[in-house]
């Protein structure tokens, strides 16, 4: 059980800083994204990302 939510966490932060990324810019894929240059999806991208790296570490806490 600890590491699916280790393995969780990880994808939860994969797509969180994906959705960073892209909502400021710096990736641009796949180019016909609507979260392109959208800053709102790099707030959203930074609570998955917060949310997972949390998962992550009480995962590896028990």
């Amino acid at each position: 059980m600890k590491s699916l939510f280790t393995l969780a966490g990880i994808v939860a932060l994969a797509f969180g800083l994906l959705f960073v990324g892209q909502g400021l810019g710096y990736i641009n894929w796949p180019s016909s994204s609507f979260m392109l240059r959208d800053v709102t999806w790099a707030y959203y991208g930074g609570a998955i990302a917060a949310v997972g790296l949390a998962v992550i570490v009480a995962a590896r806490r028990r």
